[in-house]
């Protein structure tokens, strides 16, 4: 069976893709929240609505979070895709290592308590079977990064978005927006780290199933 094992790169790319145009749609509407919030500091002139420059930044910015957030779905789908294709493999090279069943590729993500462990669990499976048979330890100090990343961009400033809905001042509307900036780059940076984890288990499974071919 090893010898059929054969690591798909294109749903490492799709998810890598994804992943990117997240991070940089999410760093677009970060510099849309920036530019409003100096604009929310200079004193109020009155205009005509469509030369305003602030309903003009405040389009943008709303139009960018929307396109965030279809993006984030798109992201973590292609995210869970890749994961059962790499599981795929990793069945292949060490089936009693995986510890989860592959519902829990959706349900892990959606069911609270399970999302802050199962998705990890999935990673460092994978990254137990990319190594030899008697090195094989699950987790890695670059693993443990990602996810804390991931939790940290997934529950910091959670409330900002309904926060600058709220807001009835100037004071307060950039409060919020300077929540928004800080959990844009959060986000930014828990995509970045997504990407390098891809690359690096696809690497790793890739030799573990070079190596098991020129076993048999």
């Amino acid at each position: 069976m090893a010898e059929t094992v054969r690591v798909p790169r294109g749903q490492t790319w799709f998810a890598s893709v994804a992943l990117a145009a997240f991070a940089l749609v999410t760093l677009a509407a970060g510099l849309a929240a920036w530019h409003k919030y100096r604009l929310l500091a200079e004193p109020t002139t009155p205009g005509p609505y469509v030369d305003n420059p602030l309903v003009e930044v405040d389009t943008y910015f709303r139009n960018l979070t929307g396109w965030r957030t279809g993006l984030l779905l798109v992201a973590l789908l292609q995210f869970s895709i890749w994961l059962a294709t790499m599981r795929d493999v990793a069945d292949v090279l060490w089936r009693q290592g995986q510890r989860r069943r592959r519902a829990w590729l959706i349900f892990g993500w959606v069911i609270p308590i399970a999302q802050l462990i199962v998705p990890k669990m999935f990673v460092n499976d994978l990254w137990a079977a990319s190594q030899p048979e008697m090195q094989r330890r699950r987790g890695h100090p670059l693993l443990t990064a990602w996810w804390l990343s991931v939790l940290v961009a997934g529950t910091a400033f959670t409330d900002a978005p309904k926060d600058l809905k709220k807001a009835v001042t100037a004071d307060q509307a950039r409060d919020a927006l300077q929540q928004i900036m800080f959990s844009d780059g959060l986000d930014v940076c828990a995509a970045a780290l997504s990407i390098v984890v891809l690359w690096q288990l696809m690497r790793r499974l890739e030799r573990a199933a070079a190596i098991a071919s020129a076993e048999v």
